[in-house]
């Protein structure tokens, strides 16, 4: 799992005054709002007994452990210990890991890696997270699988006429065409890739039979990865656009948490947001007995491992960057 990287692990609007621990890269966290509305991230581990400091509460800024009252201040210093009397100053190793945080398009961000990497790496542009005219919902799904085997599945293009038949799949006509895939890049490095299709959708029923028609176009559809755990699905209807964001949180080598935004430029009220929820839980449901029965667990680092065709264009290019990643921490 790569540390050296922004990770959205939580969404902002559930991040209060109350310590609320987080598990991220194998890594236990408390995250919480100060006065100030600063968000701080400290590993959830008081350095002098091991209690878990998410049990605990804020006094004045600061979080108390609630075995022995220690105080932790922002930095994840240790500014207070109740049991010692005042002419005892406070050792110097009192102090618990604290992690940059930034809070960003309704996401919690948190950076767990090299400190002296921090200045090479950035939160990635997510372009319709900033659009007010989009109706938005969120919410999270839980696997049990490795983040990348989830994230791969996200991109694959080829799998949504048999996993998803009936609800955006045509096993009538399951063929992908050629395409190209677009890398992206920032400041500096290659952080991720995308690709445009046009694919068949099954013929619509209820409602959408009646709203789109009944013999529906073939639909525009961007897909599309952000290094190294979020993916993009933009899909053009006849009626606009529906967007998902997905970051697929690593809690260790085999649990993952989809932390999702889905966007649409239609139905925009809020009495359409349960459907609309109900669809994006629908396609997780379908897809997670698959992803969960993937063998091995976690995806090849030989590229070679497993057997590639022209439709796996966009996964295999996941895998290619994720390599060159691989090699700079050597």
């Amino acid at each position: 799992m790569f540390q050296n990287f922004w990770y959205a692990v939580e969404f902002s609007n559930l991040i209060t005054h109350k310590p609320k621990r987080i598990e991220v890269l194998g890594e236990e966290l408390v995250i919480y709002r100060t006065d100030g509305d600063k968000i701080v991230a400290l590993r959830d581990r008081c350095v002098h007994r091991g209690s878990t400091l998410s049990n605990g509460w804020l006094d004045r800024g600061c979080i108390v452990c609630p075995y022995h009252g220690w105080q932790y201040q922002a930095d994840g210093t240790c500014v207070k210990i109740p049991a010692n009397p005042p002419n005892l100053g406070i050792p110097l190793k009192a102090k618990v890991k604290a992690y940059p945080v930034q809070e960003k398009y309704g996401w919690v961000w948190v950076f767990m890696g090299d400190p002296q990497r921090l200045q090479q790496t950035s939160i990635p542009e997510l372009e319709h997270l900033n659009d007010p005219t989009l109706a938005r919902i969120e919410g999270d799904f839980h696997w049990s699988a490795n983040y990348e085997r989830v994230l791969e599945n996200s991109l694959d293009i080829a799998h949504a006429p048999f996993v998803h038949a009936g609800a955006f799949g045509n096993r009538d006509e399951p063929e992908v065409e050629n395409y190209q895939v677009e890398i992206l890049e920032n400041e500096f490095c290659e952080i991720g890739a995308s690709a445009t299709v046009f694919l068949k959708p099954s013929p619509p029923r209820g409602l959408w039979k009646y709203l789109v028609g009944k013999n529906s176009a073939k639909v525009r559809t961007r897909t599309a990865f952000f290094m190294p755990n979020i993916s993009l699905l933009e899909v053009n209807l006849g009626l606009g656009r529906l967007v998902i964001y997905t970051s697929h949180v690593p809690i260790d080598a085999h649990t993952t948490v989809s932390k999702w935004i889905s966007l649409r430029s239609f139905f925009t009220g809020t009495w359409a947001n349960g459907d609309a929820r109900k669809r994006v839980l629908k396609i997780f449901n379908q897809d997670k007995p698959i992803v969960e029965s993937q063998r091995p667990q976690i995806v090849p680092f030989d590229i070679g491992a497993e057997l590639h065709v022209q439709s796996d264009a966009l996964q295999l290019q996941y895998r290619k960057i994720r390599d060159r990643y691989l090699k700079l921490n050597e």
